[in-house]
């Protein structure tokens, strides 16, 4: 296990099997970037999607995140899965329930055309799956106009918190609702575009 992506905070909760990391970077749809650009620090949202050892992100090719990223700088992608708010006794003792994902690593720009066909494919399918199939398929001009990196996961950590809260022993005994307030997110029924 490589020390830097070890988790130190509560790290019974770190989890580096790839098989754990794999099945939350799959559920999750939207991560976010962090890279410097000049000493400044960015963290970026996006879509993304997992091809076996690989992350793929998009974008256009005017995209400064892109642009950077792409030239080998030091990355790091997170992603977490709320499921829970978690209230205490106390407010101290608040929490939440999660899944996250941190992958670090250095992000290279897809130039193989097939390989950036496949990621995009990926991508549309990640948001709903099965979507490619009914779309039409990129231009020339939209491929050009469309960047894809690949980020390996080869130095990446999850982190979980299942359960109840956890209070003082002397809080148990105080007149306060506690447990947890379960939270999902669903996709809600579909509106069609009326547009023609």
């Amino acid at each position: 296990m490589i020390e830097r992506i070890r988790v130190k905070r509560i790290p019974k909760r770190g989890h580096y099997d790839r098989e754990t990391i794999d099945a939350i970077l799959d559920e999750a749809i939207i991560c976010h970037v962090g890279f410097a650009v000049e000493g400044q620090p960015y963290v970026i949202p996006t879509g993304f999607a997992r091809v076996d050892d690989v992350i793929y992100i998009h974008g256009s090719a005017a995209s400064r995140m892109l642009r950077e990223l792409s030239k080998g700088v030091d990355v790091c992608v997170t992603v977490m899965i709320l499921d829970g708010l978690v209230l205490a006794r106390s407010a101290f003792h608040h929490s939440m329930n999660y899944r996250s994902v941190v992958v670090l690593g250095k992000a290279e720009l897809v130039t193989d055309e097939t390989e950036k066909l496949n990621a995009l494919e990926a991508l549309t399918d990640h948001f709903v799956p099965g979507r490619w199939k009914d779309v039409r398929p990129p231009t020339e001009l939209e491929m050009k106009a469309t960047s894809v990196l690949k980020l390996p996961i080869t130095e990446a950590s999850a982190k979980i918190r299942t359960g109840p809260p956890v209070d003082d022993d002397e809080d148990y005994v105080l007149d306060v609702w506690a447990g947890v307030i379960p939270i999902s997110l669903k996709k809600g029924e579909p509106i069609p575009d009326e547009t023609r």
